[in-house]
């Protein structure tokens, strides 16, 4: 995996440049109510100590770089990218470098309501962990993928933490969903009207799955079976159609296209308006 900014490989080096020993530093991206999200890089290698690692509530991480070894009352296993590390509220596990120096993960850790929340919602009865880890699986590529990007970009974390939450925990137990009944699609009908009707207004998660009369994760997972996309991604489809027409109906600034349509930050609405019509928003006008 290749970032324009590598945080494990300047850790490294840092840690190489001073001869210290090896350590873990985590970096709070985003929390939300029962949630957090932390990018972790792990500099020990194989001349440090294995260490325990112990967390107060649970996490689920997803290896970015870097391998390591764990060991639990479940057995031993080795980490690489794409892989889930999965680590139960309060238990104790054994990691350790052997073979190669340094890890980055990015990792989610949720209290234990919102994990039985989730848990129930999936369909899923137990919510302990009874394996450390899950290898990179096909199905999850996407998720993998958003995931990556929520972390370069800092947008829809808390989408990615409930999705990361419910797809680990069903994987982890085998089973799946069921396709949500027709009885849910007024209620989501209901909340894009209220999206659509204030695209520049931030609309954040919990606020709409209230609407619903739904947890968050339920809501999350039942609009995008409905749907086909998140919350977060349709309200940004929507915000680009609209300014899309804006674009080629009027000759407003393009910076204040941005802003009325729900933009705070003209970059990424550039990149995202490329992203989505295959040109600038000053070539689109052009060619409207």
């Amino acid at each position: 995996m290749t970032w324009r900014r590598d945080p494990l490989a300047a850790a490294l080096v840092r840690k190489a440049r001073h001869g210290t020993a090896g350590s873990t530093e985590a970096c709070l991206l985003a929390a939300g109510d029962g949630w957090e999200a932390f990018d972790i890089v792990c500099t020990c290698g194989p001349s440090d100590r294995p260490f325990e690692e112990w967390h107060a509530a649970a996490s689920i991480s997803l290896v970015l770089s870097g391998t390591f070894a764990c060991r639990s009352r479940y057995g031993e296993s080795l980490l690489s990218p794409g892989s889930w590390f999965l680590l139960n509220a309060g238990e104790p596990i054994e990691c350790s470098h052997q073979h190669a120096a340094g890890d980055r993960c990015l990792s989610f850790q949720f209290t234990a309501e919102l994990l039985a929340s989730v848990a129930q919602d999936a369909g899923v009865g137990r919510i302990a962990f009874t394996r450390q880890s899950l290898p990179p699986l096909r199905a999850q590529a996407p998720l993998v993928a958003r995931a990556m990007l929520a972390l370069e970009r800092g947008e829809a974390v808390e989408e990615i933490a409930l999705q990361v939450a419910g797809a680990v925990i069903e994987a982890a137990a085998g089973g799946g969903h069921q396709r949500p009944s027709s009885r849910h699609h007024a209620a989501v009908a209901g909340v894009i009207q209220h999206l659509g009707a204030s695209l520049d207004n931030a609309h954040p998660l919990a606020d709409c799955a209230r609407a619903a009369n739904m947890s968050p994760y339920h809501f999350l997972r039942t609009f995008k079976d409905i749907t086909g996309v998140t919350p977060h991604q349709w309200l940004l489809r929507a915000r680009l159609r609209d300014a899309a027409q804006r674009l080629a109906m009027s000759r407003a600034p393009v910076t204040d296209i941005a802003l009325d349509v729900g933009f705070d930050d003209l970059s990424n609405f550039i990149r995202s308006f490329r992203a989505e019509f295959g040109l600038s928003p000053r070539q689109y006008r052009a060619a409207a």
